[in-house]
């Protein structure tokens, strides 16, 4: 009988359709839409380049100090080393317009991709527009073959949540498809209202009544 007691005391084990989940998310971390932030992205909030727009103007003022030089030399030799310095500045020129308006392009490309994101929700929570315009230009600059520039954009990647990892520390995670579709398919069926059933002729009651003569 002790032995049976013994046995037989404390709770009964919990089913386990009702035992916690030992994988079940805290309050602190959230789930991003998978279809991304929508609406329009914020305005782009830098200036163009500034080391680049520095080395165009300055290449400018060079070219214009130099057609004043070759104007007022009355060596031909000399002439003809400034014209050729000349042409070298104006290809610089041509090549640095060129790349500051494709990276201005490029910037604006990357720009609307990143908004249309989900992570965009929480950047657009914590007004960090400014921030993920620096990652948008260090990795423009990394696609050009700037080490350094790749490096901060990495970084930048981290802080913005833009990889799994990044985003699992951020605590947040991006919904499945197929939760979102399973949602919806729910919402559709608890808000659509039953069609009315017609009686068939054999379910009318008037159906066995006859005349009595």
């Amino acid at each position: 009988m002790a032995l049976e007691e013994c046995t037989m005391s404390g709770p009964p084990p919990k089913h386990p359709s009702v035992r916690a989940r030992r994988n079940k998310p805290k309050a602190d971390f959230r789930t991003l839409p998978s279809a991304g932030r929508e609406g329009e992205p914020p305005p782009w909030p830098l200036q163009p380049d500034a080391l680049m727009t520095a080395e165009l103007e300055h290449a400018r003022d060079r070219v214009a100090g130099l057609q004043v030089q070759i104007d007022e030399s009355e060596d031909a030799r000399q002439r003809g080393r400034l014209r050729r310095e000349m042409h070298r500045l104006e290809l610089t020129i041509t090549q640095l317009s060129l790349q500051l308006e494709r990276a201005a392009d490029a910037e604006v490309a990357l720009w609307s991709e990143l908004w249309a994101t989900p992570q965009a929700v929480m950047w657009e929570e914590s007004h960090a527009a400014r921030e993920v315009a620096q990652y948008v230009r260090w990795k423009i600059r990394a696609e050009q073959g700037d080490m350094k520039a790749a490096a901060e954009a990495r970084q930048l990647s981290d802080r913005l949540g833009l990889n799994p990892l990044a985003l699992l520390r951020l605590r947040a995670e991006i919904q499945h498809v197929d939760e979102v579709e399973d949602k919806g398919r729910k919402r559709r069926e608890s808000t659509a209202a039953p069609k009315p059933k017609r009686r068939s002729g054999g379910d009318d009651p008037r159906a066995g009544l006859y005349a009595v003569n």
